[in-house]
């Protein structure tokens, strides 16, 4: 991981991890639900979740297998997981600090590897998701959940302009193409592909971000302008004071057939 941008993963997720661990968009059951449901999880499975964060995706896992996993770049992040479990009664779970571009496991060590959210963190997520196939066992599952940027390359840009804008730490949201492109790039088969929806209203959107000075009002402009323009490729609606935004998220799911 490039260490400015490390630096800014660390300060973001050190910041957020309280507002982040509790908002609607990263708490939503039904969507929790169809992460576990794509999985096609067992009780023998053994999961690993990388880039965990507060633990949320550990949490739903755990009822449903074996053993499950976190693994976090951010001590503050994992503390909010371990609280997590606490309150939740989860035993089965095991809480790890360490880098998606150099996971500390064994080949072949986890039947379900996923990550939510994460990959738009990431300088360089097909490097992230190679490691993610090398720690997954034969006939295991891969699952990567994540916001998508639009197909169209000036939207994409402009969209990405804006989460950058919002939240320092990112690095770029792929489309769905370039996510689906990336399975067979690390050689494993094109992904069964779930979607949903992830509406929000400004206010709470920029209460869990930590925008440099200033950045804010150049947030909420550019989303103004695209509820008539259309700029940023995703619905932006206006409700008197009130701005609101739906991400567009997908779960992709493959099994490693490959020795």
């Amino acid at each position: 991981m490039d260490a400015t941008h490390q630096d800014l993963v660390l300060d973001q997720f050190t910041r957020q991890a309280s507002p982040f661990s509790a908002a609607p968009m990263i708490t939503n059951e039904v969507a929790l639900r169809m992460i576990v449901e794509a999985a096609q999880t067992t009780s023998n499975d053994t999961i690993l979740d990388v880039a965990c964060g507060p633990g949320l995706v550990v949490c739903a896992f755990a009822p449903h297998v074996r053993e499950a996993t976190g693994i976090d770049f951010t001590p503050a992040m994992l503390e909010r997981a371990r609280q997590l479990a606490a309150e939740r009664g989860v035993r089965n779970v095991a809480w790890d600090r360490g880098d998606a571009y150099s996971l500390p496991y064994a080949d072949g060590s986890f039947t379900v590897v996923a990550t939510r959210y994460s990959l738009h963190h990431m300088l360089d997520p097909l490097l992230a998701l190679r490691e993610m196939v090398r720690v997954c066992a034969r006939d295991g599952r891969i699952v990567v959940v994540d916001a998508y940027a639009p197909e169209d390359p000036m939207q994409a840009d402009a969209y990405n302009q804006m989460e950058r804008l919002r939240d320092p730490s990112h690095a770029h949201s792929l489309s769905l193409r370039e996510l689906k492109g990336l399975f067979g790039r690390v050689g494993i088969p094109e992904p069964q592909i779930t979607l949903y929806d992830l509406p929000v209203e400004v206010q709470d959107l920029l209460a869990r971000a930590f925008p440099n000075p200033g950045d804010q009002d150049k947030i909420i402009e550019m989303l103004k302008d695209s509820a008539k323009s259309g700029r940023l490729g995703i619905p932006v609606r206006l409700d008197g004071d009130k701005i609101h935004v739906t991400y567009r998220a997908a779960i992709l799911v493959s099994r490693r057939t490959t020795t």
